[in-house]
């Protein structure tokens, strides 16, 4: 099969906890989409894993599904390409079998080792040629605890790759990695190769043997295999592309990049990721080492990152807070229910009156700042105020969230594309705008990430010269009209975010003695039982 003889693209986007398989024609409509749930497991002391063979056997699954969806697509399929959740380390061995469980991003056990490479004396040099802050998420420094502590499990690897990266050996039979991936992890940015002073940096010179090699899907792809094509309902030969990592794909395919001035895109959902595209020489890195910078599938283009580990879960948490609340009063209400009162509650509030810092994760924060010990909490309650003014305080204090992100990778943009969840709600936005300075601006992209995926198949098969025309058609007809700050909330955000700073500097010695005390008082519950 080639290429040219069919008229669809499928994306596959497989997240932590779901895997979506979309259909897209060679203009960029989305046909149909399958999703199939994808479960984690979570265990004491930070374990959060994932059997690699049962995400592949949902990734097919998901597949199959679409097939259902869309007539005659093997036949239709002119390409496949492939995104997933980012960072973590998924070990293969002889015959590609997998080498235990694969430690996820959510995985906090190398956090001591990540301790210890932070005070070594190559990390600075590591950062700057990653351009990325080393947290227990990435790769590098999960393999680097592994070789430390279980170094036999990396003895029995013979490739260490992440997630798309498994899905394409299990799709073509190759041992590839993108160039995102390798680069933030183990590589330069700026050349989209390996460096060995980054894995000097991580003490794994030794461990080289097991980093893939770098392929370009916007130029390469493999053909699928007949033992994939078996398991997935689709026509063996169909090319497929290696994706970017899902956050980039996600950014592009709702409008990172299209070559306005200034424009950047947040995703606010259940995580917030913060992204502004620009020339791989005008990256702006921050003092405290912190954020990433990944390569977009475009010459000498990467995005600069910077992610907040709970967004719209602030929201959810003070839902929930309501609906026991009403609950204990014998009222049930749905979480869409209270979704439903969140535009009134926030219309009944005054803006400005508290502070809030959004760090509800109990894997504390990430972005601009690193703090495993960080929790949320208000400032400045009096006895005036009410539930709304708290619902109204957790919303801004996601939008004082975003300005402490895009401040710490220079200017604030001149326009944002949202997309998540939140970019449904009209206060939110507002809130995102005034807060950044921004214009706002939402796509109309249901499967961004997919849709990010399958543009590099587009290019890849030629259906596209490059990728700035393939932008041009998928990407900039929908983007919808842009949404202007209000003045007045503008410069009340202004006005509250040095404080909103300045709070979160101060309490990081509270949070690590809060850390301490929950330590101790666990301690104590392990004794008494």
């Amino acid at each position: 099969m080639t290429g040219e003889t069919g008229d669809l693209i499928v994306g596959i986007d497989a997240g932590t906890s779901v895997i979506k398989a979309v259909g897209f024609d060679l203009s960029g409509r989305q046909i149909a989409a399958a999703a199939v749930p994808n479960r984690y497991d979570t265990g004491p002391g930070g374990v959060a894993t994932q059997p690699l063979e049962r995400t592949w056997e949902d990734c097919a699954r998901a597949l199959r599904a679409l097939g259902e969806r869309i007539d005659r697509l093997p036949a239709r399929c002119a390409a496949l390409a492939v995104t997933a959740q980012g960072d973590g380390t998924w070990l293969v061995g002889a015959h590609d079998a997998p080498v235990g469980d694969a430690w996820l991003w959510l995985d906090a056990r190398a956090a001591p080792t990540v301790s210890r490479l932070k005070a070594g004396p190559l990390e600075r040099a590591r950062f700057e040629a990653t351009g990325t802050g080393l947290n227990t998420c990435q790769m590098g420094a999960q393999l680097a605890h592994m070789d430390a502590t279980i170094p036999e499990r990396l003895d029995r690897a013979e490739a260490a790759l992440h997630c798309k990266d498994w899905l394409y050996l299990r799709l073509t039979g190759i041992r590839a990695t993108d160039p995102s991936e390798a680069s933030f992890t183990f590589g330069n940015f700026r050349t989209r190769a390996y460096d060995d002073t980054v894995i000097a940096a991580l003490g794994l010179e030794h461990r080289r043997r097991l980093l893939p090699e770098i392929v370009d899907g916007t130029r390469t792809t493999h053909p699928l295999s007949a033992q994939a094509a078996r398991e997935t309902g689709l026509r063996a030969g169909t090319p497929v592309s290696l994706g970017h990592v899902d956050m980039v794909m996600t950014a592009l395919g709702a409008g990172v990049h299209t070559g306005t001035p200034g424009a950047a895109c947040s995703t606010v959902g259940s995580t917030g990721v913060h992204m502004r595209a620009v020339r791989d020489h005008d990256v702006v890195l921050n003092a405290e080492g912190t954020g990433y910078v990944i390569a977009l599938p475009a010459p000498g283009m990467v995005t600069q990152v910077q992610t907040n580990m709970a967004a719209t879960l602030n929201i959810d948490w003070a839902l929930a807070v309501a609906g026991d609340l009403m609950a204990e009063m014998g009222v049930e209400a749905s979480h869409a229910d209270l979704v439903a009162r969140l535009e009134g509650w926030l219309a009944r509030s005054r803006p400005g009156e508290i502070l809030y810092h959004p760090y509800i994760s109990e894997a504390g924060e990430r972005g601009p700042f690193v703090d495993a010990d960080a929790r949320a909490g208000f400032i400045g309650l009096s006895q005036g105020h009410r539930f709304h003014d708290l619902i109204r305080a957790v919303v801004e204090g996601l939008g004082l969230a975003a300005r402490d992100c895009y401040a710490a990778m220079g200017e604030m943009p001149a326009e944002l594309r949202l997309t998540g969840g939140a970019a449904r709600s009209r206060a939110l936005r507002g809130v995102l705008a005034a807060a950044t300075g921004s214009s706002v601006r939402v796509s109309a992209r249901e499967e961004a990430g997919a849709a990010g995926a399958a543009m590099m198949a587009a290019v890849a098969i030629g259906a596209y010269p490059d990728m700035d025309a393939c932008i041009n058609k998928w990407v900039t007809p929908l983007l919808g009209a842009p949404e202007r700050p209000d003045p007045k909330l503008r410069d009340i955000y202004a006005s509250l975010f040095p404080a909103y700073g300045a709070a979160r500097a101060a309490l990081a010695p509270v949070w690590a003695d809060l850390a301490q005390h929950r330590a101790a008082m666990a301690a104590i519950e392990r004794t008494a039982t």
